[in-house]
């Protein structure tokens, strides 16, 4: 059992990238973008190592699907430079998992999309994403908390 727990807790990250990128739903999930949720837990607030280049794949992808030219692509790695600069908040201490912090990726994000195509289906489209990925942001990080406190039972 010990075994399968440390088989788990290491391909944890990866396993669930990789489901909620090909779980994709038109209203649910479009084009897996909730994988954008483990890409940033795992690259920003509990860091594993090389998972910052499988994230940037991840974020390619969702490109890919969503038919947008490498704009979650940029948008990870323009946070991913601004927190290798700065030393004001330690993304890794911050309470609550760092929602606040990754409303600010995803809501960036969304604004950014809602006026590059200004239309009301756009809008609520967006504001709906934005909602539903930080209210999906706390399960989501909480299994990993989860996770790890079975592993070390």
């Amino acid at each position: 059992m010990n075994r399968f727990l440390f088989f788990l807790k290491k391909s944890w990250p990866f396993l669930i990238t990789l489901i909620l990128w090909r779980l994709s739903v038109s209203f649910w999930n479009p084009a897996g973008i909730l994988a954008l949720i483990p890409i940033f837990y795992y690259s920003f607030v509990r860091p594993i190592n090389w998972f910052a280049l499988f994230g940037l794949m991840f974020c390619f992808l969702i490109d890919y699907r969503c038919g947008l030219p490498l704009f979650w692509t940029t948008m990870f790695c323009i946070f991913y430079a601004i927190n290798g600069f700065q030393s004001y908040i330690e993304i890794q201490n911050v309470e609550k998992n760092a929602l606040y912090i990754f409303m600010l990726f995803i809501g960036g994000g969304c604004f950014i999309l809602t006026f590059s195509n200004l239309t009301w289906n756009n809008l609520v489209n967006n504001i709906w994403l934005f909602v539903w990925m930080a209210v999906l942001y706390v399960p989501i990080t909480s299994l990993d908390n989860l996770l790890e406190r079975r592993a070390k039972i």
